[in-house]
């Protein structure tokens, strides 16, 4: 029975993993087929990949193995903290946690496997250019933005 109460959990943190880990695969792999130049979709969407060693947006990046090892442990244990959260949480919250959790175990098996994370969509405007980001990245902005959205205007105020 709690297979079936959960298989749509389980479906969906595994869907966001392999949506992740695909589009990953085949960055990583249009790269080196390619040597490394950067794909223009539109003119604002470019796929350009590079390797992130730190964490959102290249924040606390590392060049010493033993740092980077430690901010991995800490989002490993945060990520279980979310864990922890989509077992106590119900409907659209839960939602929320389990794109973050789906997103994070993106981005962990790229630490664990590449000691670092590709990171590809750039979106830019002019000479402007945002973040390089993943996938993952946007499963887990998605996810934030929704529990945020629900603290504001969704729950009651004590």
């Amino acid at each position: 029975m709690m297979i079936k109460k959960n298989f749509f959990n389980f479906f969906l943190i595994f869907s966001i993993f392999l949506t992740d880990r695909l589009s990953k695969y085949l960055i990583i792999e249009f790269d080196k087929i390619n040597f490394g130049s950067e794909y223009t979709i539109f003119t604002f969407l470019s796929f350009n990949l590079i390797w992130n060693k730190g964490i959102a947006f290249g924040l606390f990046s590392f060049a010493d193995q033993i740092n980077y090892n430690i901010l991995t442990i800490i989002i490993i244990f945060v990520t279980a903290i979310i864990f922890w959260m989509i077992t106590k949480t119900k409907k659209l919250e839960k939602l929320g946690f389990m794109m973050i959790f789906g997103g994070s175990l993106g981005n962990i098996f790229d630490r664990v496997y590449y000691s670092s994370v590709p990171d590809f969509i750039d979106i830019h405007f002019y000479n402007f250019h945002w973040f390089i980001f993943n996938v993952a990245d946007i499963f887990i902005s998605i996810g934030v933005m929704l529990l945020i959205l629900l603290e504001i205007f969704i729950k009651k105020k004590i």
